[in-house]
C-alpha cells in the first residue's frame, strides 16, 4: 500500500492552483497550472488501502485506484500507467472532464477531505504522454470481422478502440468534420485543449481504427446499408436532442441553445472561419442552466468579451456540505464553484423563466422570471415575482432528452423506450440483429466515465455476437444501475 501513516500526517488536500482570472480569460488554454510531482507523490500517500475499497463502486469504470496511488507514492509512473490503462481507455479525458463519484465514495471522506484521485489520475496519463510510454497496442492477428462505429464520443472511441485491439477491422463514422464528439465540440479548450484528443487519437489510427469524418449515418449513408456492409454496427451517437424552453418569445433572434453556441467557439478557437458566429462580444448574456455545460458556457462568454453574464438556475442552491439525506459513499449534490464561475458573473438559484422579451427588430432584449414555487411537487413561478433581466445574447443550457430519432427508427425499425433512448437488451444489442448500442444514446445523458464504460462492455458484447467468446473485459451491464450496483 501507499504510505501507510500517510491519510494521519496529511490530512490537507491539495489540489493544483488555477491560473489567475485575468490571464486565463485572455485565451483558451486550460485554466489549471502544473502540479508539482512532491505535491501528487504526497496525496497519493493518503490512499488508506482501505479493505473495501469503495472508490471501485462509485467508478462505473472500477478504476484500480488504491493501486495506481501506490505506485505513484513510490514514483513508478509506468507500472501506475499500467493499471490506469487496465480499466480506462482514456484516463486524459475523464482525468479533466468527470466529476468524480470516486472521491465522493472515498473511505477517508467519511473524516478528512477525500484523496485527489482525479488529479492523480491525469498526473500519471499526462507523464505518460510527455515520456513517450503511450503506445499503440495492434492486434496480433485479424479476425476477417468488420464493424461500424456510428459517434465519436467517448463510448464510439472506446467501442472502437477494444474491438480494434481484438482484432477486427473498426470504421468509426462522425457527421462532424471531425472526430470526438462532444469532447470536440461540446467542451471548451479551457476544460480540456483538443491536443489531448489529436494524441489519443493517434494512438488508434496507428493501431488500425479508421475514421470516418464528414459522413451523417441516415443521410449520407442509411443504417440498413451500413448494416449489410459489417458484421455488426454500434450506435453510439449520444443524447444530442436539447431540452427545449418553450415559452412566449422563443423565436426571438438571439435565443440559441447552448450546444450550437460551443460548437460555433470551438470551431472559431480552433482556427475555422464560422460565419455569423453566435458570439457574446460587447453582450449581456443570461445562461439558463446551472451544470456543467451551463459552466461551459460562462467560461465562454468571459472569453469573448460579455458585458456581463447572469446565470439561472430554477432549483433551490445546493448545500456546501454533504447533506444527511446523501450520507457517504453516496454522491452528494453540492454547491460547486467551477472555473468559470470565479470568472465573473451572477448566479441566480429558484429563477423560473417566464417571457422572453424583444424589440422592434424581432431580436431578444431581456427576459421576465419570477421566483420558483413548489406546488404538488411541480416547480412553477411564484406570481407577483417577476422581474426582468436584460438580455442581448440568451443561451439554453438545460440538457438532453435523448437520441435523434427518426432515421435510426424508420431504416433499421429500431424499438425506443418510454424516455426516448434506444432500446437494447443486457448484452447492448438493439431490436435490430447484430446493431449494439452504448452510452448516452442508449441510458439517456449521463457522465463521461459511464460513456466508456459502456464502450468497453458493448465491445465485449460485439466480440462475442462475432466470434461466439470474448476475452475482452465488460465492466457494466445496462442493468446494474437498475438494481442499485452502480451510481446513475
Amino acid at each position: 500500500m501507499a504510505d501507510p501513516k500517510g491519510f494521519l500526517k496529511i490530512t490537507e488536500r491539495e489540489l493544483p492552483p488555477r491560473r489567475p482570472v485575468p490571464v486565463r480569460i485572455m485565451d483558451w488554454r486550460e485554466v489549471y497550472e502544473n502540479v508539482d510531482g512532491a505535491v501528487i507523490r504526497r496525496q497519493a500517500g493518503r490512499c488508506m488501502d482501505c479493505g473495501i475499497p469503495f472508490c471501485h463502486k462509485g467508478c462505473p469504470l472500477g478504476n484500480l485506484i488504491p493501486e495506481w496511488n501506490d505506485l505513484t507514492w513510490r514514483g513508478e509512473g509506468r507500472s501506475a500507467l499500467e493499471r490506469l490503462h487496465a480499466t480506462n481507455n482514456f484516463p486524459e479525458f475523464t482525468g479533466r472532464l468527470c466529476p468524480a463519484p470516486c472521491e465522493s465514495s472515498c473511505v477517508l471522506g467519511i473524516n478528512q477531505p477525500a484523496v485527489t484521485i482525479k488529479q492523480i489520475e491525469v498526473s500519471i496519463i499526462d507523464e505518460a504522454f510527455a515520456n513517450g510510454w503511450v503506445e499503440a497496442e495492434p492486434p496480433g492477428r485479424l479476425t476477417g470481422k468488420t464493424v461500424a462505429v456510428v459517434g465519436s464520443g467517448p463510448a464510439g472511441l472506446a467501442a472502437a478502440q477494444q474491438l480494434t485491439r481484438a482484432g477486427h477491422t473498426v470504421a468509426v463514422y462522425e457527421r462532424d468534420d471531425r472526430i470526438g464528439g462532444l469532447m470536440r465540440y461540446g467542451i471548451p479548450d479551457f476544460k480540456m485543449e483538443k491536443r489531448q484528443l489529436e494524441l489519443r487519437l493517434k494512438q488508434m489510427r496507428d493501431e488500425g481504427t479508421r475514421f470516418r469524418a464528414g459522413v451523417e449515418i441516415g443521410v449520407d449513408i442509411a443504417w440498413d446499408d451500413l448494416r449489410n456492409r459489417y458484421d455488426a454496427v454500434v450506435v453510439a451517437t449520444g443524447a444530442t436532442v436539447p431540452r427545449e424552453l418553450p415559452i412566449p418569445g422563443r423565436d426571438l433572434a438571439g435565443i440559441h441553445f447552448a450546444m450550437e453556441y460551443l460548437t460555433e467557439s470551438n470551431k472559431a478557437t480552433a482556427g475555422d472561419r464560422v460565419p455569423n458566429q453566435i458570439t457574446a462580444e460587447g453582450k449581456h448574456v443570461v445562461v439558463i442552466g446551472g451544470g456543467d455545460t451551463g459552466a461551459d458556457c460562462i467560461g465562454t462568454a468571459h472569453r469573448q468579451g460579455a458585458l456581463s453574464v447572469t446565470n439561472l438556475a430554477i432549483g433551490k442552491q445546493p448545500p456546501e456540505e454533504r447533506p444527511e439525506h446523501q450520507p457517504w459513499p453516496m454522491t452528494p449534490t453540492l454547491f460547486e464553484i467551477a472555473s468559470a464561475h470565479e470568472e465573473g458573473g451572477e448566479r441566480t438559484y429558484l429563477a423560473s423563466t417566464v417571457e422572453f422579451l424583444g424589440n422592434d427588430g424581432g431580436e431578444v432584449r431581456a427576459l421576465r422570471v419570477a421566483e420558483t414555487a413548489f406546488v404538488d411537487g411541480r416547480r412553477v413561478p411564484r406570481s407577483g415575482t417577476e422581474r426582468e433581466i436584460p438580455a442581448d445574447l440568451i443561451l439554453i443550457a438545460m440538457g438532453f432528452t435523448g437520441p435523434e430519432q427518426e432515421s435510426v427508427a424508420a431504416q433499421l425499425s429500431a424499438q425506443f423506450t418510454d424516455r426516448g433512448n434506444i432500446a437494447r437488451a443486457d448484452d447492448y444489442q438493439t431490436s435490430a440483429p447484430g446493431v449494439f448500442v452504448a452510452g448516452d444514446a442508449g441510458r439517456g445523458q449521463s457522465l463521461i466515465v459511464w460513456a466508456i464504460a459502456e464502450g468497453r462492455a458493448v465491445a465485449a458484447s460485439v466480440d462475442e455476437y462475432l466470434m461466439g467468446e470474448t476475452a475482452l473485459p465488460a465492466p457494466v451491464r445496462p442493468h446494474d444501475v437498475a438494481i442499485g450496483l452502480l451510481p446513475a
